[in-house]
């Protein structure tokens, strides 16, 4: 049944392409420029170690040398990508009509987060943004061998965690093809690869009606911030979807914010009201993962 159902969704399957290289952060660079000679550093942002050779302005990674001046990004917090398939190197950002889009570095050997116009992904102060995916998949109590329908893709890390804590099926959708760039981009978000991981590309506002009755175990919800032009994602009629596509005994999580930080408290009242309306029971906020944790009965 599922894969007959996952070939006849409308929405293109997205199979993820990482880019191949290396990456400079304004942390790596300071931590080269300190050094002579040739010593390990990581390469990108704190998955694996390597081994560079730093002889003057210039440092030399295999068989490619850089300029040191090269590796630093015009801002702090930019990551600098050398992509060995293009021999070129550049900032990984995205400017659009819609927006700017950049890899945000949070330190040496940490995630990053993805910041668009101005607001992170994730959350970035007193929690790396690996932590606070751990928070947020904790709270969704998962289930091996589940099924899980992660509505925003991002940078992957909840359905690549999702898929890590042991869930048979991860199904998630992404309506940004800039964020998608960004993604193919930041060596953390290798793990979308993973076969279990199916990816979806549009709306999962429409996408939702397409899914079947009752088919998953866990339902992660992890939208961007309100605003008029994401209100659908939180609107009574989505929740209703959301409530139709969990088992009996399923559990939502939907990550909000903090109420102060991201809108009134009224906001939180609201989304808790339309979760019990939908049918959800046992919701309540989670202030370690900052969302509503929910249970459809069962």
């Amino acid at each position: 049944m599922t894969e007959r159902w996952l070939r006849a969704l409308r929405f293109p399957r997205y199979f993820y392409r990482p880019a191949r290289g290396y990456w400079f952060t304004s942390f790596l660079a300071q931590l080269i420029e300190s050094g002579e000679g040739c010593f390990n550093v990581t390469l990108d942002i704190g998955l694996t170690q390597s081994q560079v050779c730093r002889q003057g302005g210039y440092v030399r990674v295999g068989d490619v040398e850089l300029p040191i001046t090269d590796l630093k990004p015009t801002e702090p917090d930019r990551v600098v990508f050398f992509d060995v398939d293009r021999h070129e190197l550049y900032e990984v950002v995205k400017h659009t009509e819609s927006g700017f889009y950049k890899l945000k570095a949070v330190g040496l050997d940490v995630a990053p987060t993805l910041e668009i116009n101005g607001i992170h992904m994730h959350r970035i102060k007193d929690v790396d943004p690996i932590t606070d995916t751990l928070y947020k998949i904790r709270a969704l109590r998962p289930k091996r061998g589940g099924v899980v329908l992660d509505t925003c893709l991002g940078l992957g890390y909840t359905a690549i965690m999702a898929a890590k804590s042991g869930a048979s099926l991860v199904v998630s959708f992404e309506i940004d093809p800039n964020v998608v760039y960004i993604a193919e981009r930041n060596p953390w978000s290798r793990g979308l690869a993973d076969e279990r991981v199916k990816v979806y590309l549009g709306d999962v506002v429409e996408a939702v009606y397409e899914l079947p009755d009752e088919f998953f175990d866990r339902v992660i919800h992890d939208p961007p911030r309100f605003t008029s032009s994401t209100g659908d994602l939180y609107s009574q009629e989505f929740y209703n979807q959301l409530f139709r596509v969990l088992k009996p005994g399923g559990v939502l999580f939907h990550y909000t914010g903090e109420p102060r930080a991201r809108g009134p408290p009224s906001i939180l009242k609201g989304i808790k009201e339309r979760l019990v309306r939908a049918g959800f029971v046992r919701v309540f906020f989670d202030r370690r993962a900052l969302g509503f944790t929910a249970v459809k009965p069962g």
